[in-house]
C-alpha cells in the first residue's frame, strides 16, 4: 500500500490541484492514519462542511489515480477475471462435495458426540471422585495426627503430642476443605494444649513433692561422702606425719596416694531432673518459659520457708540430722538445676534463697546451741554442722557466717566440757581407795600403764605388778584423753587454723583449774590419812610425768609432728602447778607425819628427867618411833620416787630432832639430869642407827652423798653432846662452836642449861672417885651458863 500511496503523492505534488489541507488529508489517508481527531475537530470548530469536500477532493483524486492504473494494467486484469471464473467454478464444485462430505460427516459424528458427551460427563465425575479421594486423604491424614496426638497425650509423651498439634495447626489445617471439621479442630488445639499443661504440671508438683521427700537422703549421703572424704584425709595426714617422723620416704610415696576414681564415684549422687527439664521444654513449646520458672520459683521458696523451721515437737538433738540433712538436699537439687537446666534457674535466684535459708540456720543455731547444758550434744551438732558447711562449700555456697557461729561456741563448748570433767574427776578421786593398783596380767598392764605412757622401763614387768600409784592415775588420764580427743574434734574443721595451740591453752586449763585443784582439795581434806597423802603425793608425780603424753597426744591428734611439742617452750604449764602441788601434797604428808610423831613424842612427857640411876637402855617411846619409821619409809619405798622418799624420812627425823630438843625446852620438864641425858642419847643413838641402816638400804646414799638420814638428827645429837662434854664452855670458842655445834642455838642451850642440875650430893655422890672430874665439868656448865648469861 506504501508503494501504491508514493504516486499517488507525486501525482498530487505534480499537478497542485488541491490546497495545502487537502494535502495533508490525502497524507493521512494514505499512510492509513486514524482521522477521528481531525473529523472531531471539524465538528467542535463548526466546519464540518470544509472537511466533507476535502474528503470528496480527496476521493476524486483516488478514482483517477484508480482510472490511471486500471488502464495501465487493463489486459492483466481481463486474464484475472477468467482465471476468477474458473476459481468460482472450482469452488462451487468443491461447495458441492463438502456439502455431501458434511452430511456424512454429521451422520457419522452425531453416535460420536454422544458419546463424547458421555466421555466428558466421566471426566467430570473422574474430577469430582480424586478430588473427593483427595479431600478425604487429608482428612484421613490430619485425623491421624489427630489420634496419633491423642495416644502420645496417653503416653504421656507431651513433647511428640505438641508437635503434633504444631503440625496439624501449621500445615496440615489448610488442606482440610470440610469447614466444619476445620473448625471443630481449630477449637480442639488450645484445648488440647491446655490439658498437656495441666497434666505435665501435675506430674512437675509430683516430682517437687518426690524432690523435697528425696533431699533429706540427698543430703544424707552427701554428707555421709563429706565425712568419708574427711576421715581420708586424716588417715593420709596422719601417714604423711608418720612418714615425716620417721623420715622414711617409701612410707611418704605411700601417704599421698588417693583412690581419686573411687572419690570422684562416690561424690556423683543420682536424683532424677527429667520430669523438671521435660515440664520446662513442655512450656517453653507452649510460648511460656517465663511463667513456669516463676511457678518453679515460687513453689521451691514456699519449700524452703517450710525446710528451714524446726520442728516444736521434737528436741532439736533428736531431729537436728534429719533439718540440716534436708538443707543441704535442697541446695544440692538448686546447685544441679542451676547447672544443668540450660538458663532455667538464675544464680541470683538461688543465691538468695540461699542467704533466706543462711540467715535462719545461723539464728536457730545460736539459740540451740545457747540452751545446750551438754558437751556431747553440742560436740555432736557441731560436728555434723561442720559437715554441713564443707559440702555445700562444694558446691559454691558462702557458709563462712555458719563456721563464725561454730567458732563463737567454742568457750561455751569447752566449759561444759570442763564442767563435766570436774565431775568425773572429783567422783573418780572421791571413789578412790588410794591403794596401789595391782596389775594381775599384762592386758590390764596395757590397758592402766602403756596406754598413758607411765612406765618407767621398758622391760614388761612380772605379773601381778605393784604399780606405784593408785586408780585414780589412769582414770584421770583417761579423763584427760577424752578431753583431747573433744577439744580437738570440736576444733578441727573451723575456721581456726592454730587448732593445737587452743587444744593446749584448754588442757592446761583442764590440769590446772580441774584436776589439780581436785587434788588441792583433797589434800586439804581433814579426811586424808598419811597412807593416802603419800599415795596422792605419788600419784600427782606420775601425773606429772603424765603430762608429757598428754602433750604428745594432743600433738598428734592436731597432725604435728610430735618433735615439734618435745621442745622446752612447748611444754605444759600444768606440769609446774602439779609440781607446786607435788610440793604441796608433800607437806602435807609432813605434816600428817608430824601429827602422828607428835603422838609419839608425847610420850617423853614419861621419861624420868630427874632419875639418878644410869639408864640400862633407850625410852620406851623410841620404840614406838623406830615401829612407824619404819612403816612409813617402807611404804614411801614403795609408793615414792627417791627425792620423795627422801623428803619423807628427812622430814620426819627433823621432826623428832626437834621434838627431842623441845622436849628439853618444854616447861612440864623443870629439872633435869645426866642421867636423863645418857638416856636420850641411847634414843638418838638408836635412831642414828636406824637413819644410817635406811639410808643405805633404800639406796639414797648413792643420790644423795652429801646428806644422810643422820644430818638430821644433828641439832639434838649437838646437844646431847654438849650436855655429855666434859668442857661445856667450850661452846663460847666460835671455832670449836662451828665445828662441833653450828646447830645449836645461844637462846635454847641457855634454856636448857638452867634446868641442867648436877649435884655432886645426889648425883654424883656414888661417883666418888670421880669427884673432881665431875667438879670440872659442873665449874665448866656454870661458866658458860655466865656466859651465855652475858652473851644474851
Amino acid at each position: 500500500m506504501d508503494a501504491k500511496a508514493k504516486p499517488k503523492r507525486r501525482t498530487v505534488a505534480e499537478n497542485g490541484d488541491s490546497s495545502a489541507e487537502d494535502l495533508v488529508l490525502a497524507t493521512l489517508i494514505g499512510n492509513g492514519e486514524d482521522l477521528g481527531p481531525i473529523v472531531r475537530h471539524a465538528f467542535e470548530m463548526g466546519r464540518p462542511e470544509a472537511l466533507l469536500q476535502q474528503l470528496k477532493n480527496v476521493v476524486k483524486k483516488k478514482e483517477v489515480e484508480i482510472e490511471d492504473i486500471c488502464k495501465s494494467h487493463y489486459e492483466e486484469f481481463i486474464v484475472a477475471v477468467d482465471e476468477l471464473r474458473g476459481v468460482l467454478v472450482d469452488a462451487e464444485e468443491l461447495k458441492s462435495e463438502l456439502s455431501s462430505d458434511n452430511f456424512k460427516l454429521q451422520e457419522v459424528g452425531s453416535a460420536l458426540l454422544v458419546k463424547l458427551e458421555d466421555l466428558l460427563e466421566s471426566y467430570s465425575m473422574k474430577k469430582n471422585v480424586t478430588e473427593a479421594i483427595k479431600m478425604a486423604r487429608n482428612c484421613v491424614q490430619v485425623l491421624e495426627l489427630c489420634q496419633k496426638c491423642n495416644n502420645f497425650i496417653s503416653e504421656e509423651q507431651f513433647y511428640p503430642a505438641l508437635k503434633t498439634l504444631d503440625m496439624i495447626d501449621k500445615s496440615s489445617l489448610q488442606k482440610i476443605p470440610m469447614k466444619p471439621l476445620k473448625t471443630v479442630i481449630e477449637r480442639r488445639i488450645p484445648v488440647i494444649k491446655q490439658h498437656i499443661e495441666k497434666r505435665v504440671t501435675r506430674q512437675f508438683n509430683e516430682w517437687l513433692v518426690r524432690i523435697r521427700s528425696s533431699a533429706k537422703d540427698i543430703g544424707q549421703t552427701a554428707i555421709g561422702h563429706a565425712a568419708s572424704a574427711r576421715q581420708r584425709d586424716e588417715e593420709m595426714l596422719e601417714r604423711q606425719r608418720i612418714a615425716e617422723e620417721q623420715n622414711d620416704s617409701v612410707v611418704g610415696d605411700l601417704a599421698y596416694t588417693l583412690d581419686v576414681e573411687e572419690m570422684y564415684e562416690d561424690s556423683v549422687l543420682k536424683f532424677d531432673l527429667t520430669p523438671l527439664y521435660r515440664a520446662y521444654y513442655i512450656h517453653s513449646c507452649l510460648g511460656i518459659p517465663e511463667q513456669f520458672r516463676e511457678y518453679y520459683y515460687k513453689n521451691r521458696v514456699l519449700q524452703l520457708n517450710s525446710d528451714i523451721q524446726i520442728s516444736s515437737v521434737q528436741p532439736f538433738i533428736e531431729s537436728y540430722q534429719t533439718y540440716l540433712a534436708q538443707i543441704v538436699g535442697y541446695f544440692i537439687v538448686e546447685d544441679r538445676v542451676l547447672r544443668t537446666a540450660g538458663g532455667f534457674l538464675l544464680a541470683d535466684q538461688v543465691q538468695t534463697m540461699w542467704e533466706t535459708a543462711l540467715a535462719k540456720i545461723t539464728s536457730i543455731l545460736d539459740i540451740q546451741f545457747s540452751r545446750m547444758n551438754s558437751a556431747t550434744h553440742l560436740l555432736l551438732v557441731k560436728d555434723y554442722v561442720a559437715l554441713l558447711g564443707t559440702t555445700l562449700r562444694q558446691y559454691g555456697y558462702e557458709v563462712g557466717p555458719i563456721f563464725e557461729v561454730l567458732d563463737n561456741t567454742r568457750v561455751k563448748y569447752h566449759d561444759l566440757l570442763l564442767e563435766e570433767c570436774r565431775e568425773e574427776i572429783v567422783n573418780i578421786l572421791t571413789n578412790d581407795t588410794y591403794e596401789q593398783m595391782v596389775l594381775k596380767k599384762d592386758t590390764d598392764y596395757e590397758n592402766y600403764v602403756l596406754t598413758f605412757h607411765l612406765q618407767t622401763s621398758e622391760i614388761m614387768p612380772a605379773f601381778p605388778y605393784v604399780a606405784a600409784f593408785s586408780s585414780m592415775v589412769p582414770e584421770s588420764c583417761r579423763v584427760v584423753r577424752s578431753f583431747i580427743k573433744g577439744s580437738v574434734d570440736f576444733l578441727s574443721y573451723g575456721l581456726r587454723t592454730n587448732v593445737f595451740d587452743v587444744v593446749r591453752k584448754y588442757l592446761d586449763k583442764l590440769l590446772i583449774d580441774v584436776l589439780n585443784e581436785a587434788l588441792l582439795n583433797i589434800i586439804s581434806s581433814s579426811a586424808v590419812g598419811v597412807s593416802q597423802a603419800m599415795q596422792i603425793a605419788a600419784n600427782i608425780s606420775v601425773l606429772e610425768r603424765a603430762c608429757d603424753f598428754f602433750i604428745r597426744h594432743a600433738a598428734q591428734l592436731c597432725g604435728i609432728p610430735i618433735r615439734s611439742v618435745e621442745r622446752p617452750q612447748a611444754t605444759l604449764a600444768a606440769k609446774v602447778v602439779l609440781k607446786t602441788s607435788r610440793d604441796e601434797a608433800y607437806l602435807s604428808l609432813l605434816s600428817l607425819v608430824n601429827t602422828k610423831l607428835d603422838g609419839f613424842m608425847k610420850l617423853t612427857e614419861n621419861i624420868n628427867w630427874t632419875s639418878e640411876e644410869a639408864p640400862q637402855r633407850g625410852n620406851e617411846y623410841v620404840n614406838e618411833v623406830l615401829i612407824y619409821l619404819d612403816t612409813l619409809i617402807s611404804t614411801a619405798q614403795q609408793i615414792l620416787p627417791l627425792d620423795a622418799m627422801y623428803k619423807v624420812g628427812s622430814g620426819a627425823l627433823d621432826h623428832i630432832c626437834y621434838s627431842i630438843v623441845s622436849a628439853f625446852l618444854s616447861d612440864s620438864v623443870k629439872r633435869f639430869t645426866v642421867n636423863a641425858v645418857m638416856a636420850i642419847n641411847n634414843d638418838l643413838k638408836t635412831l642414828e642407827n636406824f637413819a644410817d641402816e635406811r639410808f643405805h638400804s633404800t639406796g639414797l646414799s648413792e643420790i644423795y652423798k652429801d646428806g644422810s638420814f643422820r644430818s638430821y638428827l644433828l641439832e639434838a645429837r649437838q646437844l646431847i653432846n654438849l650436855l655429855s662434854s666434859s668442857q661445856p664452855e667450850n661452846f663460847m670458842n666460835p671455832v670449836i662452836r662451828e665445828k662441833n655445834y653450828n646447830m645449836l642455838d645461844y637462846k635454847k642451850v641457855a634454856t636448857i642449861l638452867e634446868k641442867f642440875k648436877d649435884s655432886a650430893d645426889s648425883i654424883f655422890g656414888s661417883l666418888a672417885s670421880r669427884n673432881a672430874k665431875t667438879n670440872a665439868r659442873k665449874k665448866s656448865i656454870d661458866m658458860l651458863k655466865k656466859r651465855l648469861k652475858d652473851f644474851g
